[in-house]
């Protein structure tokens, strides 16, 4: 072979490494010939589907053989009533990702800039690079966003802030009058992409930035949401932005035609319906992260406070190494030295049996 087909691709995709997503159970199983996996790698909901959601898409299997609904009408309604949005405000993606990437493709190519914070959610710096945007990372404040150097960091060029709130990996949030406050000084042709993957974790008595409330306020702001984390359709793909209806209409134009499918469609009207699922999913998350939270405690290892369905610790050491010895004893976390924290790893919250593996895995191996 002669040819350098690196060359032939884009500037931005040349140097892109791939997302490296958890370690599947099943990669485990081949690598260690281990039979007893806890999986906390990917923050998923370990309630696993809801009863109401399986029983629907059996019944419905037979849709399949017919292309989706492209303008996802029920879905929309379902989500414009539930959120008290109008459906011409809302965007479908196969996952909130593909919403992600579907504002970068509207708004920034290699003319523009677009600011992110340092620890933050590693799809935003991948995306900026593969549309040849100059990437502007604002160094973190306690783990979280600086919006006031975020501020200081905009430049004549820049279209896009993108801002997660919980912050993945470290799940650190902001109070709703210094968002309101940030969102205020932001001029209104930069387009703030508010993402909230994890809101529906947040405790009631928190002071949390309630993105819908704000995007009233706020013509160029974007809401992103997805059915992945609580309401527990990760392997179904379904995420949504909530925006002012012409920059929704914007986005809809590079959407792909039936970007989510049909049974995806389906299990997420089920789903907002479902309110027992949902409770009993933010429940089981709130026991959890004080069973992991007390562990950690008390084996002196440092943690961020943390709002979502993961929390993130220091190992007091290289964590390459703490995470190698917890694959050895079958527990899968997140090693998260691609977001600058070589020290740390995350571990999503499970059921209490799958916290407890890990917590003595966990006391094994520091």
């Amino acid at each position: 072979m002669t040819c350098d087909y690196i060359s032939l691709a884009r500037k931005g995709v040349q140097a892109l490494k791939p997302y490296q997503p958890g370690k599947p159970i099943e990669e485990l199983q081949r690598e260690l010939g281990l039979t007893e996996i806890v999986k906390l790698a990917s923050n998923e909901n370990p309630l696993g589907l809801s009863p109401k959601v399986k029983a629907m898409l059996i019944e419905n299997l037979d849709e399949l053989s017919r292309y989706p609904d492209g303008a996802a009408f029920d879905l929309k309604q379902a989500l414009a009533k539930k959120l008290g949005v109008h459906a011409g405000q809302l965007t479908l993606g196969n996952g909130s990702n593909d919403v992600l990437d579907l504002i970068g493709q509207v708004f920034l190519d290699g003319s523009a800039s677009a600011i992110y914070s340092e620890h933050a959610f590693v799809v935003y710096p991948m995306m900026v690079q593969f549309l040849g945007a100059k990437a502007i990372q604002v160094p973190a404040k306690d783990y979280s966003h600086d919006l006031d150097a975020m501020l200081a960091a905009i430049e004549i060029n820049t279209k896009v802030i993108f801002i997660a709130n919980p912050n993945n990996p470290t799940g650190t949030w902001l109070g709703h009058a210094e968002l309101e406050a940030f969102l205020q000084k932001v001029p209104e042709h930069i387009i703030v992409v508010l993402d909230e993957a994890y809101a529906e974790y947040i405790a009631a008595d928190i002071d949390y930035a309630l993105g819908l409330k704000l995007q009233l306020q706020f013509a160029n702001l974007i809401v992103t949401r997805t059915f992945s984390k609580a309401y527990g359709l990760a392997g179904l793909r379904v995420g949504y932005s909530v925006s002012s209806p012409e920059i929704a209409d914007l986005i809809n134009r590079v959407r792909e035609p039936f970007n989510v499918n049909t049974l995806a469609q389906m299990a997420a009207v089920e789903v907002l319906g479902d309110e027992q699922y949902l409770a009993d999913s933010i429940a089981l998350n709130n026991k959890g992260r004080s069973q992991i939270e007390a562990a950690l405690k008390d084996l002196g290892l440092d943690f961020i406070p943390a709002q979502g369905n993961f929390i993130t610790f220091d190992t007091g050491t290289d964590a390459a190494k703490v995470y190698e010895n917890l694959l050895h004893r079958g527990v899968i976390v997140r090693p998260i030295s691609p977001y600058g924290l070589p020290q740390h790893l995350r571990v999503s919250i499970g059921l209490e049996s799958e916290n407890a593996a890990f917590i003595a895995a966990l006391k094994q191996v520091i």
